[in-house]
C-alpha cells in the first residue's frame, strides 16, 4: 500500500478523531476548566509511562518484525506469541503494583486522596489497554490497514462517548475514569477485527516466552522505555513548575495548546507511524531510503506547516468555540507553538529512521539530551518572556534537534 492509499485511508480515521476531539475539548473546557485540564494531563503522562513499562515497550519491534516478515508467518507468530506473553506479564505486575500503591501515586499525581479509586479503574483494565495496543501494531504490521482505520475510528467514538458522559456527570473524577477505561472498551473491536483475519489465531498469542525473540526486543523495548520516562516525565515536570510559578490555571492553557497541537497534527503523526516506521523497516538501500524520506518532506512537511497557519489564523475563534473564553490566556502561545511543531515534524521525518534501523544509542542519547535541554530552556525562556517562553522553549529546542538529527541519522547506515 503506498502513501497515497495509506493518507487517504488514515484521513477518514483522522477526521473522525479530529472531530471527536474538538467536541471532547469542549466539552472538557466547559466542565473541567484550565485546572482540571492540568490534572487531566499529569494523569495521561503517568498513563503513558505506565502502559509503556507494562508492554506497549514492545510495539515498535512488533511493528518492525511483523512487516519484516511478511513473507514467513510463523516467524510472525513467534514474534506475537513472545509479545503477547510479555505484555500479560507486565500488565499483571504493574497493575498489583498501582493497586498496592494508589493512595501515594494519587497524593503524588493529584496531590490529594479524593481520585484514589481512578487507579484502582486503571489497575483493573490495564491488561486489556496493552492488548489493544499490541493489536493494534500487529495490524499496522500486517500492512492491513483498513482494519487499523476501523479500530482507530471506533476507539475515538468510544473515547467521545465515554468521556463526554463521565465527565458531564462527575466532572473530574469522571474524566479520569474515562481516561483509564476507554481503550480497554475499544479492544473488543479490535480483537474483533483481528479474529476475523485468516492469519490470526489465539495461539499465536500466548506461549513460552522465546529469549532470542526477546532479545531482538531489547533495542526497541530500551528506546521506548527511555521516551516513556523522557517525553511525560518532561511535561509532568513542566507542568508542575507552571503552577508553582505562574498558577495551576496557567499549566491548564499549556495543556490545552499540546492537545490543540496533538489533534491537527494528527494526520501527520498517523502516517508516520502507519506508513513510515514498517516502509522504512523494510527498505535496506541507503538510497531507497532516503528516497522515501523525500516523499516525506515533499507531502508529510508542507501539510503540517499548512496545518499550524490555518490553526494560528483561526486562533481566537478555536479558544472561543472550541475550548472556552477562561482559556484567553493560551493565545499568547500559538505563534511559537505553530512554528515548533512545524520543526518537530521535520525532524520526526528523520528521527523514525532511528526507530526502524534500531539506532538504539543515537535515539537514546537525543532523548535525554534534548528532554533535560527542554527542561533547562523552558526555566530560562519564561524566566525572561514570561508565560509564553513555554512554548518558545519548545521551538528553539526543536530547531536544534532537527540539526544533530540531520547530522548525524545516517552515519550508522553507510
Amino acid at each position: 500500500m503506498n502513501l497515497l492509499t495509506t493518507s487517504v485511508l488514515n484521513g477518514v480515521a483522522v477526521l473522525i478523531k479530529t472531530l471527536t476531539l474538538f467536541v471532547l475539548n469542549k466539552i472538557l473546557a466547559v466542565y473541567l476548566g484550565p485546572t482540571g485540564y492540568a490534572a487531566l494531563g499529569q494523569f495521561q503522562n503517568f498513563i503513558q509511562m505506565v502502559t509503556t513499562f507494562a508492554g506497549s515497550a514492545i510495539n515498535t519491534a512488533v511493528i518492525k518484525y511483523t512487516a519484516e516478515y511478511h513473507e514467513d508467518q510463523n516467524r510472525q507468530r513467534a514474534i506475537w506469541k513472545t509479545a503477547g506473553s510479555l505484555v500479560f506479564l507486565f500488565s499483571l505486575i504493574f497493575a498489583i503494583l498501582i493497586l498496592i500503591f494508589q493512595s501515594q501515586l494519587s497524593l503524588y499525581i493529584f496531590h490529594t486522596l479524593e481520585y484514589q479509586n481512578v487507579f484502582v479503574w486503571f489497575a483493573v483494565f490495564l491488561v486489556f489497554f496493552n492488548f489493544n495496543t499490541l493489536f493494534l501494531a500487529i495490524l499496522n504490521g500486517k500492512k492491513e490497514i483498513l482494519k487499523l482505520v476501523i479500530a482507530n475510528i471506533a476507539g475515538s467514538l468510544f473515547a467521545l462517548i465515554i468521556t463526554s458522559i463521565l465527565a458531564i456527570k462527575l466532572h473530574l473524577y469522571g474524566a479520569l475514569i474515562a481516561l483509564s477505561i476507554y481503550q480497554s472498551i475499544a479492544f473488543i473491536v479490535t480483537l474483533f477485527l483481528c479474529y476475523r483475519a485468516k492469519w490470526f489465531k489465539f495461539s499465536s498469542l500466548f506461549g513460552k516466552i522465546d529469549l532470542e525473540i526477546t532479545k531482538k526486543f531489547s533495542s526497541f523495548v530500551w528506546m521506548a522505555l527511555v521516551s516513556a520516562i523522557c517525553v511525560p516525565l518532561s511535561q509532568m515536570l513542566i507542568r508542575a513548575y507552571l503552577s508553582r510559578e505562574f498558577g495551576l490555571a496557567y499549566a491548564g492553557y499549556w495543556e490545552a495548546m499540546i492537545r490543540l497541537s496533538t489533534v491537527y497534527l494528527m494526520l501527520v503523526t498517523t502516517i508516520l507511524g502507519v506508513y513510515y516506521l514498517p516502509r522504512l523497516s523494510e527498505l535496506k538501500m541507503l538510497d531507497e531510503i532516503k528516497k522515501e524520506i523525500y516523499l516525506g518532506y515533499k507531502f508529510l512537511f508542507p501539510l503540517a506547516v499548512a496545518g499550524g497557519i490555518i490553526v494560528f489564523v483561526l486562533r481566537d475563534w478555536i479558544i472561543n468555540v472550541l475550548f472556552s473564553p477562561s482559556f484567553a490566556p493560551m493565545q499568547s502561545l500559538f505563534f511559537w507553538q505553530m512554528m515548533g511543531d512545524a520543526l518537530k515534524i521535520g525532524s520526526w521525518i528523520l528521527a523514525y529512521l532511528m526507530l526502524s534501523k534500531a539506532m538504539t544509542k543515537l535515539y537514546i542519547s537525543t532523548e535525554i539530551i534534548f528532554t533535560v535541554s527542554l527542561l533547562v530552556l523552558t526555566y530560562v525562556c519564561t524566566q525572561v518572556f514570561g508565560f509564553e517562553g513555554v512554548s518558545i522553549a519548545y521551538l528553539v529546542n526543536y530547531g536544534i534537534y532537527w540539526i544533530v538529527i540531520s547530522l548525524f541519522i545516517f552515519k550508522p547506515l553507510k
